[in-house]
């Protein structure tokens, strides 16, 4: 099988190819870092490349395939790690130039999680400085282009590691979520990205161990292999006090599912948000496939115009608690909008955020009440395709002016905000090319019925075997 070949095979056949060793895990290992020298100068995925210590890795794998060792779920697939988690005795930057040169001493705990299951990471995936924005560039590394068109953004702020997914380069990515930072770049990218629910999968080292905005996951090139994904990087551990005690085996289910009569509630703009007419063409197609699984789709939806105020509070909140000693020693090293964006959380008093969160509160269950009529909530993911990766952000849509450099993406973090959990589907392609995906959200914790809608849209779809054309020859 040709080497470009092998690494568009699904995380979880590869996986199966290694245990009845038909290919050896230094063949996977070797054809992925092909794959990286092939495209990676190109796109500017993978930033700090371990290639000598991965090859050493897959060796020792192939010898545990000998010896008969207990191997794990993702033994021997390649992976490679968005650059804001720890890496023990790899660098991470954070994307800024104060941490250029940092190399930690631990893991974080989804490094961890993937790496006791025997992945094998190839490095280290680009990100916005400290992953603010859904643009990926940043003045360490510079910036990381959208394989199905160079000249724009492949989103963020886990865009590395979507680039290195649509190319082949690896079989599986993790990354963050606060506001989309794993939905929109699976969005421009042809991917799965899912903002799981808060806790679902515990971090470590985390500064602000109760907080529930921010959430790490998965992204795939299919619903299944994000499920086996979810399976490793989910379950308990005491060293985050808010993760759930659900074992990440509860993802190790068939995914099939009956969906006739499932009540499904259907936005294309949340009540008036400003949308891209190439994003309301691809929504009105998605609506009639979720029509064809025999969902009863709803015109509905609930107000979630506080939840913008509130998230935003709460991100200017956390950033000026890291952010703040820099813009004392280092405020010269720091891109405009996290300076802005810590700025803002100076000027925050405690009842204004006692009262955000009684808002926030109060939204929950307004938002609870609607998904206990509604199994699934259908929604853009982003207001916008792919944008020009010259800009920073778009200014404004449908003349709509963006107020700050997050505006454009209200449909992603406006869900960000109730906690519950979200996906993000390919579903079709703007008339240039471009992908697009939907927002599928699930109630309170109900990760696995979100796997599930998600899983029956994409084998009606089948939109995520379209690669980019720069991968279509070997």
């Amino acid at each position: 099988m040709p080497s470009n070949d092998l690494c568009f095979l699904g995380a979880c056949e590869q996986e199966q190819l290694i245990r009845s060793k038909k290919i050896s895990v230094t063949q996977l290992i070797t054809a992925h870092l092909d794959q990286v020298e092939r495209f990676n100068p190109t796109l500017n995925a993978i930033v700090t490349l371990t290639a000598e210590s991965a090859l050493q890795a897959a060796k020792e794998a192939d010898a545990q395939l000998a010896r008969q060792d207990a191997i794990g779920a993702l033994h021997g697939l390649p992976v490679a790690h968005k650059d804001l988690f720890l890496t023990k005795g790899v660098k991470t930057t954070f994307g800024s130039p104060i941490y250029k040169d940092n190399i930690p001493q631990v893991d974080s705990l989804p490094v961890e999680r993937q790496k006791n299951a025997g992945a094998i990471s190839l490095g280290k995936t680009n990100t916005p400085e400290f992953g603010a924005g859904s643009q990926t560039f940043n003045s360490v590394f510079g910036t990381t282009l959208n394989p199905y068109d160079f000249t724009k953004t492949c989103g963020g702020s886990s865009g590395g590691g979507a680039v290195a997914l649509a190319t082949g380069m690896v079989a599986l990515a993790d990354g963050t979520d606060l506001g989309g930072s794993l939905r929109n770049p699976a969005n421009f990218c042809n991917l799965v990205g899912m903002r799981p629910s808060v806790g679902r999968v515990p971090t470590w080292p985390e500064q602000l161990g109760w907080y529930t905005m921010s959430v790490a996951g998965p992204m795939a090139r299919s619903v299944e292999d994000l499920a086996l994904m979810m399976s490793v990087l989910s379950g308990p551990d005491d060293r985050s006090p808010i993760a759930l005690e659900s074992p990440g085996s509860i993802f190790n289910i068939p995914l099939q599912r009956n969906l006739k009569g499932c009540k499904v509630a259907y936005s294309e703009d949340l009540g008036g948000l400003p949308l891209e007419p190439e994003v309301r063409t691809v929504m009105r197609a998605a609506r009639e496939v979720f029509e064809r699984l025999g969902c009863d789709v709803i015109d509905d939806e609930i107000d979630l115009s506080e939840a913008g105020e509130i998230f935003m509070m709460w991100r200017a909140w956390r950033t000026e608690l890291r952010i703040a000693p820099l813009l004392t020693s280092h405020k010269d090293q720091l891109k405009d909008t996290v300076i802005w964006n810590a700025e803002q959380g100076v000027g925050l008093t405690g009842p204004q955020m006692a009262r955000a969160e009684a808002k926030r509160t109060e939204i929950y269950h307004r938002m609870r009440e609607f998904m206990n009529t509604y199994e699934f909530f259908v929604l853009p993911v982003n207001q916008v395709v792919p944008f020009s990766v010259d800009l920073d952000y778009p200014r404004e849509i449908n003349g709509v002016k963006m107020e700050t450099y997050i505006d454009w993406q209200k449909t992603a973090y406006f869900i960000s905000a109730m906690g519950n959990p979200a996906i993000s589907v390919p579903a079709g392609f703007t008339d240039s090319g471009l992908p697009v995906g939907v927002q599928i959200v699930g109630g309170h914790r109900q990760d696995l019925a979100v796997l599930q809608m998600a899983y029956a849209f994409e084998q009606v779809t089948q939109f995520g075997l379209q690669r980019p054309a720069i991968c279509t020859v070997a």
